[in-house]
C-alpha cells in the first residue's frame, strides 16, 4: 500500500514536471501567452496635466481592463522628454514598461545629444492621437489676433517671453517655428512642464505659448487664457471661432501635435502586437473617441509598422525645419 502511494506520488510529480515544462515551452514559443504577468507601467516623460498624461490615463484604464492587469502612469519629466524616454529605452523589453510621448520624440534628435537612438531603441506600439497646438496669450495682454501679437513683438524685440514645457519639447519647437515664420525676436523660457508654463502665462509672467489643446481649451473657455490661433492647417471644431495661424497672415504655417506609445526595441513582436490590438481597440471605443475629440484631439490608431515608418519620416522633417531655423543639437 505504501509502495502504491509512493508510485502515485512519483507519477503526480512527473506529470507536474511535464505540464510545467510544456507550459514553459508554450510560453517560449509564444511570449504573449502569459502577458501581462504584472501591472504595466506607462512612462510619461512630462509632468501631470499635459496632453500625453491626460490621454495615457484615459487609454490606460480601459486597456488595463482588457489585458487583465492595471496600467500605471509614471510621470518622469525633464530634458524635453529625454529622462523618461531613456528609462524606457533601457528597460527590460518584456512589454511591462512602455513610453507615451508627444512629438518631442521626433524633435529630440534635432535639439539635443541623446543617450539613446530614437529610431533604433524603441518599437512602435500605436499612434494614439493627432492634435494641434493653440497659440495663447494672457488675457491682460493687448493683442487679440495673431497679427496684433506679431506687431507687438516687432515693436518690442527681445522683450516678450515664449513659454515652453521644456527645451526640446513639442511646445518649444512649435513656438520656435512660429517665431521663425513670424520673423519676431522673443526670449524662450523653458518650464518643467505644461502646467507650470500655463500658470505663468495666465499670470502674464510670460506672454505667448503654443499650448496643447487638451490642457488649454478649458482655460480658454473660462477666460483664463486668450486663444489667437491653432497650428493646424484648418480650424478645429472644438474652438471653431479661433482661426488657424495659416489664415492669420502666415500662409502655409502648420505644426501638428501627436502622441504615440512605444516599447523598448527588443520587445517580442508577439507582445507588441498584443499591446497594439488592445490599445487600438480602446482608441476605437465611441466614448473614448468622444472624450478625446472634446479636448481637440483626433484618435489615430495605427499598426506598429505604420508608427515606426511615421517616426522616421517625422525625424527627417523636423531636422529640415531645425536647419532652417538654425537649431542644432546641444
Amino acid at each position: 500500500m505504501a509502495a502504491r502511494s509512493m508510485m502515485n506520488a512519483l507519477f503526480s510529480a512527473a506529470a507536474g514536471l511535464v505540464l510545467g515544462a510544456s507550459a514553459a515551452l508554450a510560453q517560449k514559443a509564444d511570449p504573449a501567452a502569459g502577458f501581462p504577468s504584472r501591472p504595466i507601467r506607462i512612462v510619461v516623460p512630462f509632468t501631470p496635466g499635459g496632453q500625453p498624461d491626460i490621454f495615457s490615463r484615459m487609454i490606460g484604464q480601459k486597456a488595463g481592463e482588457a489585458l487583465g492587469q492595471q496600467i500605471v502612469v509614471d510621470n518622469r519629466p525633464g530634458a524635453g522628454g529625454m529622462i523618461g524616454s531613456r528609462i524606457v529605452a533601457e528597460a527590460n523589453p518584456d512589454g511591462h514598461t512602455l513610453l507615451s510621448i508627444s512629438a518631442a520624440h521626433a524633435i529630440g534628435p534635432s535639439v539635443r545629444k541623446l543617450p539613446y537612438d530614437t529610431r533604433r531603441d524603441f518599437a512602435g506600439i500605436t499612434m494614439a492621437y493627432n492634435a494641434a497646438y493653440l497659440l495663447v496669450v494672457p488675457p491682460a495682454l493687448a493683442p487679440k489676433t495673431v497679427q496684433e501679437l506679431i506687431a507687438l513683438a516687432k515693436s518690442r524685440p527681445g522683450q516678450l517671453n515664449l513659454a515652453s514645457a521644456g527645451a526640446g519639447s513639442g511646445t518649444h519647437f512649435a513656438g520656435v517655428m512660429f517665431q521663425y515664420a513670424a520673423g519676431i525676436n522673443v526670449v524662450h523660457v523653458p518650464f518643467r512642464g505644461i502646467p507650470e508654463a500655463t500658470t505663468d502665462i495666465m499670470a502674464n509672467r510670460v506672454q505667448l505659448f503654443m499650448a496643447p489643446l487638451a490642457s488649454s481649451v478649458p482655460l480658454v473657455r473660462e477666460g483664463r487664457l486668450r486663444a489667437l490661433g491653432v497650428s493646424s492647417a484648418k480650424r478645429v471644431s472644438v474652438l471653431a471661432d479661433v482661426p488657424a495661424i495659416a489664415e492669420s497672415g502666415l500662409p502655409g504655417f502648420r505644426f501638428d501635435s501627436w502622441g504615440a506609445i512605444f516599447a523598448p526595441a527588443k520587445t517580442p513582436r508577439a507582445i507588441v502586437n498584443k499591446l497594439n490590438r488592445e490599445i487600438t481597440n480602446v482608441l476605437r471605443l465611441p466614448d473614448i473617441q468622444k472624450q478625446m475629440r472634446a479636448l481637440g484631439a483626433e484618435p489615430a490608431p495605427t499598426t506598429p509598422a505604420e508608427l515606426d515608418k511615421f517616426v522616421v519620416k517625422e525625424i527627417a522633417t523636423v531636422a529640415k525645419l531645425a536647419t532652417m531655423a538654425g537649431i542644432t543639437p546641444q
